[in-house]
């Protein structure tokens, strides 16, 4: 069975070795995305992309999800003395990944191809496509203006009210060489526990799910995110957080809904066929079995 998963940060990013733990990776094509890139000390960060290459390859941090294991700080904290920026923490291994993909970007390499070499050198099988080669950015209208989305999400820490969303260049960006071909050959898409309004709302302009089974997990449990704002921010734009917005959010699109053990009394008021499982990754073990459940699901649509 293919699989195109859509992912954005940590929750995607394990669902997706969840997949990956389960199917042969050419069955696996993870489009990530990219509305949270930016530019930071004249480095070309590319957040969730990093996040689910680093997953997948065993290169991790295991205990924040973001990273690299067993990183060290030197760099950063010679900055910090210097008085240089230092609100986006960089690890020294994480700084190589900038400066290399800053490189190439400038000698005028896509994205796409920075991509496919570092999962090569990082032994990622599976196809990780960035949504689009194009810059697009994520702009977050707050009660204090509007904020680029890691100005608001890191150096802000989520702390102003969130009244829109805008995915700044959208309208002169393409899709990723791929990313639309994948989705048209694929048996299913999985939208992955990811923050619907700024990892999943992103990609879902360069592609279409129309005449696909597309299943979505919902990252609130119990009216809650496990990690990141989007609990805030459904409450903030007015709607209560729960599995069940996550569900109104993707209307029309899905086939299926996977909500967790929790909220299982929310599955009479979903509008499409439920999955009521385990949905927290706490661990390896709990990726593959969340897959496992999820693929099942699948073939019973």
């Amino acid at each position: 069975m293919k699989i195109v998963a859509l992912a954005g940060g940590v929750g995607g990013a394990k669902m997706a070795h969840g997949l990956a733990q389960i199917l042969p990776p050419k069955d696996l094509t993870v489009i990530v995305n990219t509305g949270d890139d930016f530019e930071y000390m004249g480095l070309s960060i590319s957040p969730d992309l990093d996040t689910v290459c680093y997953t997948l390859a065993g290169l991790a941090n295991p205990e924040t999800g973001w990273g690299r294991a067993n990183e060290t700080w030197n760099i950063i904290s010679n900055i910090e003395r210097l008085g240089g920026p230092s609100w986006f923490r960089l690890g020294d291994q994480d700084i190589a990944t900038h400066l290399e993909r800053t490189r190439r970007l400038k000698a005028g390499q896509t994205l796409s191809q920075v991509v496919k070499d570092f999962c090569a050198a990082w032994e990622v099988k599976q196809i990780i496509l960035p949504m689009s080669d194009s810059p697009v950015r994520t702009m977050v209208d707050t009660d204090e203006g509007e904020l680029e989305f890691q100005e608001y999400f890191v150096h802000r820490r989520c702390e102003p009210r969130v009244k829109h969303f805008r995915f700044d260049g959208i309208s002169a960006a393409e899709s990723a060489p791929g990313t639309r071909e994948a989705v048209a050959s694929a048996d299913a898409v999985i939208i992955c526990p990811s923050n619907p309004w700024v990892s999943v709302d992103p990609i879902l302009q360069f592609i279409s799910l129309q005449n696909k089974i597309v299943v979505a997990v919902s990252p609130i449990i119990g009216g809650k995110t496990v990690k990141g704002p989007a609990a805030k921010m459904y409450e903030e734009l007015g709607i209560e957080p729960s599995a069940l917005a996550v569900e109104k959010h993707y209307s029309g699109l899905l086939r299926g809904f996977v909500l967790d053990a929790v909220d299982e009394s929310l599955s009479s008021q979903v509008s499409v066929k439920t999955l009521v499982a385990n949905t927290l990754m706490n661990d390896y073990t709990d990726r593959a079995r969340l897959a496992q459940d999820v693929l099942n699901f699948i073939r019973s649509l």
